[in-house]
């Protein structure tokens, strides 16, 4: 999972209150449990110190590399991991649907894909994906645009001739494209603040969440 403190637009929401928690303590609770390694990837330089700090306190692994060049960042950590498969996911999404990233990696490796996806159906900030360490070696050795260093997929999303890319399709139940649960504004961080405000259930389901969040819009 990647995350920073030097967000544009809001800096420092990872640490910011939700719920019972932090935005990043959020996010950590309602993944944990998966059976796959987490490592929390942020940067070496010291405003994201905090950041590690934290991790040490929540008992996750905490990786440290490049601030700007993302995509050295998440291969670096996963060659120093021994990774084969990596998910992708945003300290900025507190609400990563679980149900879907087992079905969205059980395609992935039925496919023998590159890289696997669900997104645009789903709640904004919901979905996530899969990218092979071998595709992400590729970008990392080949993708020079800023764009391909900063956003870690697009490399391969302008070549699919040369990689496997899988979409899931997800259960209609879940289809709201338009409502945002990500956390990019101010605007974004108290909208979402009201929608779990003293809630203790971090593992809020899509559609309950797309049933209480519409209405705080």
């Amino acid at each position: 999972m990647q995350v920073r403190m030097g967000s544009t637009r809001l800096p420092g929401k990872v640490l910011m209150p939700l719920g019972q928690t932090t935005l990043l303590g959020w996010i950590v609770q309602r993944i944990r449990d998966l059976p796959w390694t987490l490592v929390v990837a942020t940067s070496d330089q010291s405003q994201d110190d905090p950041i590690a700090d934290n991790c040490e306190c929540m008992n996750v692994s905490c990786f440290r590399g490049s601030e700007l060049d993302v995509l050295d960042r998440y291969y670096q950590c996963a060659v120093e991991n021994g990774f084969s498969q990596i998910v992708r996911l945003t300290g900025d999404n507190p609400f990563p649907d679980k149900e879907v990233m087992r079905e969205l990696i059980s395609l992935h490796l039925a496919e023998s894909a590159d890289y696997s996806y669900c997104l645009g159906e789903l709640p904004v900030g919901t979905g996530s994906e899969v990218i092979s360490v071998e595709a992400l070696e590729t970008s990392w050795r080949e993708g020079r645009a800023t764009h391909h260093r900063e956003h870690v997929n697009e490399y391969i999303l302008e070549q699919p001739y040369r990689f496997q890319i899988s979409k899931l399709e997800v259960n209609s139940a879940k289809y709201a494209p338009t409502l945002r649960l990500t956390i990019d504004t101010k605007e974004d961080y108290e909208r979402i603040y009201r929608c779990v405000q003293n809630d203790t259930n971090v593992n809020i389901g899509t559609e309950a969440l797309i049933e209480r969040c519409s209405s705080s819009v």
